[in-house]
């Protein structure tokens, strides 16, 4: 398990950069903490779509290298479920998620990852990096500022890879996992070889953002607005969502460090960018495909061009853990905004494997 000491050691930091919570915001609402039944369950559920929902107001803490923005819902003493979010998508993705486990007793918390929303890192000189595992030890950061020695982790994209890499390299931080898409760690070495034609034609904003115009678009405030809906019609056919939706999220892709952190993603992916040396270590372990112990939900979204053929068989032998694996048909890649009650019911059920 890594430690605070080793944390602050690996992220460059003094004795002036341990993590100092700064929470504002109204305190979470308290609730029952016995699981609900299926059916208090389902009760919830049609509350919830009648009624709408919403984020109490959101909070901040500083935790590493940042000052990270997030919404929490649920009693303060509840098993704590982190979910984390994909791009181009920010923590609304998880908005009719986040009270249906907060209902069952969960301590629910959604951060804004790194150049999205309300996080914003501390110092100006700090490299805009988007490698994975800068990410990942980001989630560890905001964990050790809330003082969470572990917490069930959940998500989908970035997110559900942020997730899996925890998972993988400090199990002992984390309880369950819910990975939509199954094992996402980015071999480097393997994206240097081509793709199916088909699967290529879904990543075109990976190639896009490889260029000056791509880069040029991302830094340009309505080329990026329209740039990002396309890819949300494009990886979600079915999803009828409508424009209100759509801009609640936008808003966050207004942090002014939103284009250097998404175009350096996807350029280190490609091996077109250079990673940080403090991150190397990380990269080296995840380069072996370690494999995942924790209990683990994996989910596939049937109409998610980035869904693996197979059902999961793609990643199985990557999951040494109790498991279990679904396919969530007609849903597309946004999967918890689009299936809240699928994605809540596999935290539920991660957690009781």
């Amino acid at each position: 398990m890594i430690n605070r000491r080793m944390f602050g050691k690996a992220l460059g930091l003094g004795a002036g950069g341990a993590v100092a919570a700064t929470v504002a915001g109204s305190p979470a609402p308290a609730h029952a903490s016995a699981p609900a039944s299926a059916a208090g369950f389902r009760e919830r559920t049609a509350e919830r779509t009648a009624e709408g929902t919403a984020f109490p107001p959101l909070k901040k803490v500083r935790a590493g290298l940042l000052e990270i923005g997030y919404a929490e819902m649920g009693p303060a003493h509840g098993t704590p479920v982190i979910c984390l979010h994909g791009w181009p998508y920010d923590i609304h993705s998880f908005v009719d998620v986040a009270p249906l486990l907060a209902a069952e007793g969960h301590r629910v918390i959604v951060p804004y990852l790194r150049g999205h929303g309300t996080t914003r890192f501390v110092s100006p000189r700090t490299f805009r990096n988007g490698q994975q595992s800068a990410i990942a030890l980001d989630t560890i950061a905001l964990m050790d500022a809330l003082g969470l020695e572990q917490a069930v982790l959940a998500g989908f994209d970035w997110g559900a890879r942020t997730a899996g890499i925890i998972a993988a390299l400090w199990p002992g931080r984390c309880r369950a996992l819910v990975s939509v898409g199954g094992y996402l760690t980015v071999n480097l070495e393997a994206n240097l070889r081509p793709l199916a034609p088909a699967t290529e034609h879904a990543w075109w904003y990976q190639y896009y953002f490889a260029t000056e115009r791509g880069r040029m678009a991302m830094e340009d405030r309505g080329k990026r607005h329209d740039l990002t809906r396309l890819v949300w019609n494009t990886v979600s056919p079915t999803w009828n969502f409508d424009d209100a939706t759509f801009e609640r999220t936008a808003a966050a892709f207004e942090n002014p460090d939103y284009a250097p952190i998404v175009i350096h993603n996807y350029r280190w992916r490609l091996s077109l960018a250079e990673g940080e040396r403090r991150y190397e270590p990380y990269e080296k372990r995840l380069a072996a495909r370690p494999v995942v112990t924790v209990p683990t939900v994996t989910l596939d979204a049937e109409r998610d061009p980035f869904t693996v053929p197979g059902d999961g068989s793609a990643y199985r032998d990557r999951f040494a853990g109790p498991y279990d694996h679904r396919t969530l048909k007609g849903i597309g890649h946004n999967t918890p905004q689009e299936a809240p009650e699928a994605f809540a019911r596999a935290v539920l059920d991660a957690i009781r494997l």
